[in-house]
Protein backbone atom coordinates (compact mmCIF):
# COMPACT_ATOMS: atom_id res chain seq x y z
CA UNK A 1 0.00 0.00 0.00
CA UNK A 2 1.52 3.60 -0.82
CA UNK A 3 1.12 6.25 1.05
CA UNK A 4 -1.76 7.63 -0.82
CA UNK A 5 -4.09 4.38 -0.23
CA UNK A 6 -2.70 4.42 3.57
CA UNK A 7 -4.06 8.06 3.89
CA UNK A 8 -7.57 7.20 2.33
CA UNK A 9 -7.38 4.59 4.59
CA UNK A 10 -6.67 6.07 7.59
CA UNK A 11 -9.49 8.84 6.43
CA UNK A 12 -12.14 6.05 6.15
CA UNK A 13 -11.50 4.06 9.06
CA UNK A 14 -12.74 5.96 12.83
CA UNK A 15 -10.50 7.89 14.52
CA UNK A 16 -9.17 7.44 18.25
CA UNK A 17 -12.34 9.90 19.39
CA UNK A 18 -14.61 7.46 17.87
CA UNK A 19 -16.22 4.72 19.72
CA UNK A 20 -14.26 1.33 18.94
CA UNK A 21 -15.77 -1.04 16.75
CA UNK A 22 -15.57 -4.82 17.86
CA UNK A 23 -11.68 -6.47 16.59
CA UNK A 24 -13.68 -8.55 13.84
CA UNK A 25 -15.44 -5.55 12.77
CA UNK A 26 -12.75 -3.47 12.59
CA UNK A 27 -10.38 -5.86 11.07
CA UNK A 28 -13.29 -7.11 8.15
CA UNK A 29 -13.51 -2.68 7.36
CA UNK A 30 -9.98 -2.60 7.08
CA UNK A 31 -9.51 -5.25 4.78
CA UNK A 32 -13.12 -4.55 2.73
CA UNK A 33 -11.43 -1.04 1.76
CA UNK A 34 -8.29 -2.21 1.30
CA UNK A 35 -9.89 -4.48 -1.25
CA UNK A 36 -11.82 -1.54 -2.37
CA UNK A 37 -8.66 0.41 -3.42
CA UNK A 38 -7.24 -1.87 -5.04
CA UNK A 39 -9.78 -2.90 -7.31
CA UNK A 40 -9.65 1.18 -7.95
CA UNK A 41 -5.88 0.91 -8.52
CA UNK A 42 -6.18 -2.12 -10.92
CA UNK A 43 -8.75 -0.49 -13.03
CA UNK A 44 -6.53 2.29 -13.48
CA UNK A 45 -3.56 1.05 -14.19
CA UNK A 46 -5.11 -1.28 -17.01
CA UNK A 47 -4.12 -5.61 -17.49
CA UNK A 48 -1.80 -7.02 -16.07
CA UNK A 49 1.54 -7.18 -18.37
CA UNK A 50 4.49 -9.39 -18.11
CA UNK A 51 7.41 -7.19 -17.21
CA UNK A 52 5.74 -4.32 -15.70
CA UNK A 53 7.39 -2.40 -12.65
CA UNK A 54 5.41 -1.31 -9.73
CA UNK A 55 7.89 0.65 -6.78
CA UNK A 56 5.62 -0.15 -3.31
CA UNK A 57 6.60 -1.10 -0.09
CA UNK A 58 6.17 -4.34 1.72
CA UNK A 59 2.70 -4.76 2.62
CA UNK A 60 0.88 -5.47 6.06
CA UNK A 61 2.59 -8.55 8.16
CA UNK A 62 0.64 -11.63 7.82
CA UNK A 63 0.28 -11.42 11.97
CA UNK A 64 -2.37 -9.45 12.60
CA UNK A 65 -0.76 -6.06 14.59
CA UNK A 66 3.18 -8.16 14.83
CA UNK A 67 5.94 -7.45 12.85
CA UNK A 68 6.22 -10.83 10.96
CA UNK A 69 8.79 -12.67 8.32
CA UNK A 70 8.22 -10.32 5.02
CA UNK A 71 6.58 -12.14 1.99
CA UNK A 72 6.29 -8.62 0.58
CA UNK A 73 3.28 -6.33 -1.16
CA UNK A 74 1.07 -8.54 -2.35
CA UNK A 75 0.14 -7.10 -5.93
CA UNK A 76 -2.91 -4.71 -6.75
CA UNK A 77 -6.09 -7.24 -6.74
CA UNK A 78 -3.82 -9.90 -4.60
CA UNK A 79 -3.87 -9.78 -0.52
CA UNK A 80 -0.59 -10.38 1.12
CA UNK A 81 0.28 -13.88 1.49
CA UNK A 82 0.20 -15.77 5.01
CA UNK A 83 2.58 -18.17 5.75
CA UNK A 84 1.80 -20.95 8.28
CA UNK A 85 2.73 -24.14 9.29
CA UNK A 86 -0.32 -27.13 9.31
CA UNK A 87 -0.85 -26.67 12.52
CA UNK A 88 -4.66 -27.02 13.13
CA UNK A 89 -5.29 -25.66 16.29
CA UNK A 90 -9.14 -25.08 17.82
CA UNK A 91 -9.27 -22.47 20.45
CA UNK A 92 -12.29 -22.44 22.20
CA UNK A 93 -13.04 -18.61 22.87
CA UNK A 94 -16.02 -19.44 25.82
CA UNK A 95 -13.07 -21.57 27.56
CA UNK A 96 -10.38 -19.39 30.42
CA UNK A 97 -7.87 -22.25 29.35
CA UNK A 98 -7.51 -23.95 26.11
CA UNK A 99 -7.35 -27.40 25.99
CA UNK A 100 -3.35 -29.16 25.83
CA UNK A 101 -3.53 -31.27 22.54
CA UNK A 102 -1.15 -33.92 23.87
CA UNK A 103 -0.53 -35.49 20.46
CA UNK A 104 -0.04 -31.92 19.18
CA UNK A 105 2.79 -31.74 22.11
CA UNK A 106 4.68 -34.92 21.19
CA UNK A 107 4.44 -34.19 17.39
CA UNK A 108 6.12 -30.67 17.24
CA UNK A 109 8.70 -31.94 19.65
CA UNK A 110 9.67 -34.39 17.03
CA UNK A 111 9.14 -31.72 14.44
CA UNK A 112 11.37 -29.81 16.34
CA UNK A 113 14.03 -32.54 16.72
CA UNK A 114 14.25 -32.70 12.93
CA UNK A 115 14.31 -29.11 11.68
CA UNK A 116 17.14 -29.06 14.23
CA UNK A 117 19.15 -32.04 12.34
CA UNK A 118 19.05 -30.03 9.35
CA UNK A 119 22.10 -27.77 8.27
CA UNK A 120 22.00 -24.30 8.29
CA UNK A 121 22.10 -22.10 4.72
CA UNK A 122 24.15 -19.53 4.65
CA UNK A 123 23.57 -16.22 3.72
CA UNK A 124 25.83 -13.10 2.48
CA UNK A 125 25.03 -9.44 3.01
CA UNK A 126 25.02 -9.61 -1.09
CA UNK A 127 22.44 -11.99 -1.36
CA UNK A 128 18.97 -12.02 -1.35
CA UNK A 129 16.34 -14.31 0.88
CA UNK A 130 14.21 -15.86 -1.75
CA UNK A 131 10.86 -17.52 -0.93
CA UNK A 132 7.96 -18.27 -3.09
CA UNK A 133 4.42 -19.15 -2.06
CA UNK A 134 1.45 -19.78 -3.85
CA UNK A 135 -2.71 -19.34 -2.69
CA UNK A 136 -5.91 -17.51 -3.36
CA UNK A 137 -7.08 -14.25 -3.17
CA UNK A 138 -10.97 -12.93 -2.95
CA UNK A 139 -11.28 -10.36 -5.88
CA UNK A 140 -14.36 -8.19 -4.73
CA UNK A 141 -17.36 -10.08 -5.77
CA UNK A 142 -15.99 -11.74 -8.80
CA UNK A 143 -14.54 -14.86 -7.65
CA UNK A 144 -10.99 -15.89 -6.82
CA UNK A 145 -7.30 -15.64 -8.40
CA UNK A 146 -5.12 -18.68 -7.96
CA UNK A 147 -1.30 -16.90 -7.59
CA UNK A 148 2.10 -17.70 -6.96
CA UNK A 149 4.47 -15.41 -5.76
CA UNK A 150 8.41 -15.01 -5.92
CA UNK A 151 10.22 -12.50 -3.50
CA UNK A 152 13.52 -11.91 -3.27
CA UNK A 153 14.36 -9.37 0.25
CA UNK A 154 17.82 -8.68 1.17
CA UNK A 155 19.09 -10.38 3.77
CA UNK A 156 19.68 -6.70 6.34
CA UNK A 157 16.28 -5.26 4.88
CA UNK A 158 18.14 -2.50 4.14
CA UNK A 159 18.02 -2.94 0.15
CA UNK A 160 15.65 -3.22 -2.37
CA UNK A 161 13.31 -5.85 -3.12
CA UNK A 162 11.80 -7.76 -5.58
CA UNK A 163 8.14 -9.40 -5.95
CA UNK A 164 7.47 -11.81 -9.12
CA UNK A 165 3.40 -12.42 -9.03
CA UNK A 166 1.97 -14.83 -11.55
CA UNK A 167 -2.09 -15.51 -11.72
CA UNK A 168 -2.54 -18.88 -12.41
CA UNK A 169 -6.15 -18.37 -12.71
CA UNK A 170 -9.34 -16.52 -11.28
CA UNK A 171 -11.01 -13.19 -13.25
CA UNK A 172 -7.76 -11.07 -13.24
CA UNK A 173 -6.75 -13.17 -16.08
CA UNK A 174 -3.47 -15.52 -16.74
CA UNK A 175 0.21 -13.07 -16.22
CA UNK A 176 3.27 -12.57 -14.71
CA UNK A 177 4.44 -9.25 -13.53
CA UNK A 178 7.22 -7.96 -11.25
CA UNK A 179 7.02 -5.20 -8.46
CA UNK A 180 10.23 -2.91 -6.79
CA UNK A 181 9.11 -3.63 -3.07
CA UNK A 182 10.90 -0.73 -1.51
CA UNK A 183 12.77 -1.78 2.49
CA UNK A 184 10.35 -2.35 5.05
CA UNK A 185 11.21 -1.08 8.73
CA UNK A 186 8.14 -3.39 9.75
CA UNK A 187 8.82 -6.33 8.45
CA UNK A 188 11.54 -9.01 10.25
CA UNK A 189 14.25 -9.40 8.21
CA UNK A 190 16.56 -12.56 7.74
CA UNK A 191 19.46 -10.97 10.09
CA UNK A 192 16.79 -9.83 12.67
CA UNK A 193 15.53 -13.45 12.87
CA UNK A 194 18.99 -14.44 13.01
CA UNK A 195 19.60 -12.66 16.16
CA UNK A 196 16.35 -14.01 18.09
CA UNK A 197 16.92 -16.68 20.51
CA UNK A 198 16.91 -20.64 19.71
CA UNK A 199 16.43 -21.58 23.44
CA UNK A 200 12.77 -23.10 23.38
CA UNK A 201 12.09 -21.28 26.82
CA UNK A 202 13.56 -17.39 26.05
CA UNK A 203 11.49 -17.56 22.62
CA UNK A 204 8.57 -18.67 24.21
CA UNK A 205 9.01 -16.12 27.00
CA UNK A 206 9.21 -13.68 24.05
CA UNK A 207 6.67 -14.67 22.26
CA UNK A 208 4.30 -14.32 25.05
CA UNK A 209 5.38 -10.74 26.36
CA UNK A 210 5.34 -9.16 22.36
CA UNK A 211 1.51 -10.68 21.90
CA UNK A 212 0.35 -9.28 25.01
CA UNK A 213 -3.29 -8.65 24.84
CA UNK A 214 -3.70 -9.33 21.36
CA UNK A 215 -5.68 -11.44 19.04
CA UNK A 216 -9.27 -13.26 20.01
CA UNK A 217 -6.85 -15.11 22.74
CA UNK A 218 -3.37 -14.30 23.77
CA UNK A 219 -2.59 -18.18 22.86
CA UNK A 220 -3.79 -17.75 19.38
CA UNK A 221 -2.02 -14.82 18.81
CA UNK A 222 1.09 -16.15 19.93
CA UNK A 223 0.93 -18.53 17.66
CA UNK A 224 0.18 -16.66 14.91
CA UNK A 225 3.44 -14.46 15.25
CA UNK A 226 5.31 -17.75 15.37
CA UNK A 227 3.34 -18.48 12.08
CA UNK A 228 4.82 -15.54 10.59
CA UNK A 229 8.53 -16.37 11.01
CA UNK A 230 8.34 -19.72 10.16
CA UNK A 231 9.24 -18.97 6.45
CA UNK A 232 12.15 -17.40 7.47
CA UNK A 233 13.38 -19.81 10.13
CA UNK A 234 13.39 -22.60 7.43
CA UNK A 235 17.18 -21.02 6.58
CA UNK A 236 18.18 -21.46 10.42
CA UNK A 237 17.48 -24.81 11.68
CA UNK A 238 17.75 -24.36 15.16
CA UNK A 239 15.40 -21.16 15.35
CA UNK A 240 12.84 -23.16 13.59
CA UNK A 241 13.31 -25.82 16.20
CA UNK A 242 12.95 -23.13 18.88
CA UNK A 243 9.81 -22.18 17.49
CA UNK A 244 8.01 -25.50 17.10
CA UNK A 245 8.57 -26.28 20.40
CA UNK A 246 7.47 -22.64 21.74
CA UNK A 247 4.84 -23.49 19.93
CA UNK A 248 3.86 -26.50 22.16
CA UNK A 249 3.86 -25.24 25.05
CA UNK A 250 1.14 -22.87 23.96
CA UNK A 251 -2.57 -24.56 24.74
CA UNK A 252 -4.82 -24.74 21.92
CA UNK A 253 -3.21 -26.30 18.84
CA UNK A 254 -4.64 -29.19 17.82
CA UNK A 255 -3.11 -32.18 15.87
CA UNK A 256 -5.16 -32.90 12.38
CA UNK A 257 -4.60 -36.58 10.97
CA UNK A 258 -5.66 -34.60 7.56
CA UNK A 259 -4.73 -31.16 6.33
CA UNK A 260 -3.72 -29.78 3.29
CA UNK A 261 -2.23 -27.27 2.21
CA UNK A 262 -2.99 -24.07 -0.39
CA UNK A 263 -1.61 -26.04 -3.04
CA UNK A 264 -3.25 -29.09 -2.13
CA UNK A 265 -0.78 -31.18 -0.63
CA UNK A 266 -1.32 -33.34 1.95
CA UNK A 267 0.08 -33.95 5.16
CA UNK A 268 -0.67 -33.33 9.27
CA UNK A 269 -1.48 -30.61 10.16
CA UNK A 270 -1.79 -28.39 13.41
CA UNK A 271 -4.63 -25.81 14.10
CA UNK A 272 -5.21 -23.14 16.25
CA UNK A 273 -8.08 -20.72 16.18
CA UNK A 274 -12.39 -21.07 15.26
CA UNK A 275 -14.23 -19.64 12.50
CA UNK A 276 -12.67 -17.01 9.82
CA UNK A 277 -9.85 -16.94 12.22
CA UNK A 278 -8.65 -20.66 12.13
CA UNK A 279 -5.60 -21.14 10.65
CA UNK A 280 -3.53 -24.74 9.96
CA UNK A 281 -0.17 -25.59 9.56
CA UNK A 282 1.13 -28.19 7.47
CA UNK A 283 4.08 -30.57 7.41
CA UNK A 284 4.99 -33.52 5.01
CA UNK A 285 3.72 -36.72 6.41
CA UNK A 286 6.90 -38.72 6.04
CA UNK A 287 9.74 -35.47 5.73
CA UNK A 288 8.15 -33.11 8.00
CA UNK A 289 9.06 -30.79 6.20
CA UNK A 290 6.72 -27.52 6.55
CA UNK A 291 4.65 -27.31 3.59
CA UNK A 292 3.04 -23.85 4.79
CA UNK A 293 -0.84 -23.10 5.26
CA UNK A 294 -4.49 -23.96 4.45
CA UNK A 295 -3.85 -20.43 3.26
CA UNK A 296 -0.97 -20.07 1.00
CA UNK A 297 1.34 -23.04 0.33
CA UNK A 298 4.92 -22.55 1.18
CA UNK A 299 6.61 -23.56 -1.97
CA UNK A 300 10.68 -23.07 -1.94
CA UNK A 301 12.85 -20.98 0.48
CA UNK A 302 16.51 -20.61 -0.48
CA UNK A 303 19.08 -17.83 -1.15
CA UNK A 304 19.93 -15.65 -4.68
CA UNK A 305 22.85 -13.92 -5.97
CA UNK A 306 20.77 -11.71 -7.29
CA UNK A 307 17.20 -10.32 -7.67
CA UNK A 308 15.33 -11.79 -10.00
CA UNK A 309 17.72 -15.05 -10.38
CA UNK A 310 16.90 -18.28 -8.75
CA UNK A 311 17.85 -19.46 -5.58
CA UNK A 312 21.41 -21.47 -5.57
CA UNK A 313 21.12 -25.02 -4.58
Amino acid sequence: MNSAEREELTRLLPSPADPKLPPGRMLQLEENLVQEIARQSAAQAGPQGSGAQEHLGSGPSPFRGRRGFRLGALPVGLATAVVGAVVVAGLDTGQETPRTDEEAVVMLNRIATVAAAQEATPVRDDQYVFTQVQGTQQIMDDGEDVFRRSNWHSADGNRRGLARITVLSGPSGEGTRDMSLAADPNATSYRELQALPTDPDQLYDMVWKQTEGQGPTHEEAALEHIGSMLPGAALLPQLDAALYRAAARIPGVRLVQHAEDAAGREGIGFAFGSGDDRDVWVFDRNSLEYLGSDDVALLKTGVADALGEAPTD
